[in-house]
């Protein structure tokens, strides 16, 4: 009898701990966000994802009634902000506004074990997806992709192609063109996209891919010409420009995009909270506007969608990273 009445009396406190501890975390999943949500961006600011992620973050918080803050994190082409959230408490508080290539591209070529994209993430949601336009100089002959691959063929030492970074979405669409045409093209990787357009139109490299929303003012500018678009469609934003497959790439598509993931194990409570932010977001007039002319298309896949997208192009660029023997530098 005694040792029962002992045991009720250690047990006691622990279950009416335990009690306190569920209801204090079920009342703050309730309440969340109870304080501003931070958002990591992997790039620098001013550039086209921290441009886009602010944008976002000012919808996003009107949504959430609640501040959202941008962190630029910037390194190793977005993994470094990746790997924070990776690694960061899953309470919803840390987010990342995250470029494709940094979950699709850049692990594979930098053979990283920082995180696995396909694991250690709560998917939140796809915001916009993005197409690239290849750029040439005007003091280049070339008036179209195939004149481009036909000059470098004849010229194969001459033809040279910028990036914003080693396995950066815009290395890997020339990369794609190499492999599809067999046409010899150097590689120059750039500390971002403007230092590497700069080149472009001083005319020390041939060409490079930028992301239609900041190529379109280098074409309406005169500075470049715009030879194609990756997606399949033709980009609003450059409706003159062919694609890719049109002009005589075959099965030639390629399309980013920008997302929001935050650390595996964040509470359905909170997680559903913030999808339904996120989806709401896409559908505001505002947004959508501001998102049209940035030179980009919202989004309105599902995380089914996400996580297959994900597959999709781990596969796609893993295949193109074999096939030309790319690896880290």
């Amino acid at each position: 009898m005694k040792r029962r009445q002992l045991l009720s009396t250690l047990t006691l406190p622990i279950f009416a701990a335990c009690a306190t501890l569920i209801g204090a975390n079920t009342f703050a999943q309730a309440n969340w966000p109870e304080r501003p949500v931070k958002l990591l961006v992997g790039y620098s600011a001013g550039g086209p994802v921290d441009v886009t992620a602010r944008t976002f973050a000012r919808f996003l918080g009107e949504q959430l009634k609640q501040s959202v803050v941008i962190e630029n994190r910037a390194g190793a082409s977005g993994m470094i902000a990746a790997d924070a959230t990776a690694k960061a408490n899953p309470d919803g508080y840390t987010l990342n506004f995250v470029a494709s290539p940094s979950l699709t591209i850049s692990p594979i070529v930098q053979k990283s074990t920082l995180f696995d994209p396909r694991k250690d993430f709560t998917l939140l949601g796809l915001v916009v997806n993005y197409a690239n336009v290849l750029l040439i100089g005007p003091q280049i002959p070339a008036k179209t992709v195939q004149e481009l691959v036909a000059y470098a063929k004849n010229n194969p030492d001459k033809v040279s192609f910028g990036s914003a970074g080693f396995g950066g979405s815009n290395h890997l669409s020339a990369e794609l063109l190499k492999q599809a045409t067999g046409a010899q093209m150097l590689h120059v990787p750039y500390k971002g996209n403007s230092p590497a357009m700069m080149d472009v139109i001083s005319g020390k490299i041939t060409f490079m891919f930028d992301i239609t929303g900041t190529g379109r003012n280098f074409v309406s500018s005169g500075q470049a010409r715009a030879l194609a678009v990756t997606s399949k469609q033709r980009n609003s934003s450059l409706p003159d420009v062919p694609t890719m497959i049109e002009a005589g790439i075959a099965d030639y598509e390629v399309v980013g995009w920008f997302g929001v993931t935050g650390p595996k194990g964040i509470p359905v409570a909170i997680s559903d909270k913030l999808i339904a932010a996120i989806d709401a977001v896409k559908k505001n007039p505002e947004f959508l506007k501001a998102i049209d002319e940035g030179g980009y298309a919202v989004d309105l896949g599902d995380n089914k969608e996400f996580a297959a997208r994900i597959d999709r192009e781990l596969k796609m660029w893993g295949d193109v990273v074999t096939k030309g023997k790319i690896e880290a530098q």
